[in-house]
């Protein structure tokens, strides 16, 4: 990938940051373990709320915390949560594992001050591998682990095994195998070991992961990385959730201001959480609108 080609995918990227958010959304400048991240204060929350740490997708390349707002303001205002999008480095100019060791500096950060069991993580594409890829760094590290794991069309192997990288080419209207692989290249720096379980969770020893939930559409190249993390998982006696959405695109979740599918998932995703914070009072009605940015 050139370094055209990469501003030019990075400038549109950005569009997704522009994508409605719900009433009240309130976003303020903020870092976390000295990492930038963006706080997204959403009036459902309260003081005693849990924590959603959320990271953004863009295949490690693009994507800023920004871009993350959208998703995060609607998976925080669902739940009722308090919420943090996080800006970690991106490659190439910050390779593996720059952005592991950035989520896993503002999770130490978190836990500071909030009970693990009142943090909870989520992430799409790149974002939702990198929050799994977190907690495994959590727990290599000795530290409590996160009530919960949520993850948007992860990408969870950076080895590329998957079937369905070349079996859902002619029905994934985003990606297509070279592609990914492409993504992977501008990841790994030379001579990295696409199989580290830090790059590539569907490899990693799942034992004694928090409960996860793990969404994906039927017409994605990704699909395989999350039936077959969620299968790995269950060996590994990991709670794990699949839900697979048919003839849904990769991260359709983008656009659950509009279409009925992406609104269930969404509302799927947040009840996972609430359950798992024991926030199960029900969730709020959410009015989306073009909300304050910082």
């Amino acid at each position: 990938m050139d370094q055209n080609s990469l501003a030019e995918l990075r400038t549109f990227y950005e569009s997704f940051g522009r994508l409605p958010l719900p009433d009240g959304t309130r976003v303020t400048e903020t870092a976390l373990g000295g990492v930038p991240a963006l706080d997204v204060a959403v009036p459902q929350a309260g003081d005693d709320s849990g924590v959603l740490l959320y990271l953004h997708g863009g295949g490690y390349v693009i994507g800023t915390a920004r871009t993350g707002v959208p998703l995060t303001a609607a998976l925080a205002a669902r739940a009722g949560l308090r919420a943090l999008s996080l800006d970690y480095r991106l490659a190439p100019e910050h390779p593996f594992p720059a952005a592991v060791d950035d989520a896993l500096a503002a999770y130490r950060a978190l836990l500071a001050d909030t009970d693990p069991a009142r943090v909870v993580l989520a992430g799409d594409s790149a974002g939702g591998g990198l929050a799994l890829a977190a907690v495994l760094a959590a727990r290599d590290a000795g530290l409590p682990l996160p009530a919960a794991v949520v993850a948007f069309s992860g990408w969870f192997d950076l080895t590329l095994s998957g079937a369905s990288l070349t079996g859902k080419e002619s029905v994934d209207p985003i990606f297509d195998a070279a592609t990914i692989g492409e993504y992977a290249a501008n990841y790994l720096p030379a001579g990295a070991d696409a199989g580290n379980p830090l790059a590539s969770s569907v490899h990693a020893e799942l034992r004694g992961l928090p409960p996860l939930l793990l969404q994906v559409g039927s017409y994605e190249v990704l699909l395989d990385d999350s039936t077959g993390l969620a299968a790995r998982a269950a060996a590994a006696d990991v709670e794990v959730s699949l839900e697979v959405y048919p003839g849904s695109p990769h991260v359709f979740q983008h656009h659950h201001a509009t279409e009925p599918t992406a609104a269930r998932a969404m509302d799927s995703a947040a009840a996972f959480l609430a359950r798992r914070l024991g926030q199960e009072g029900g969730l709020p009605v959410v009015q989306t609108t073009r909300s304050a940015r910082v």
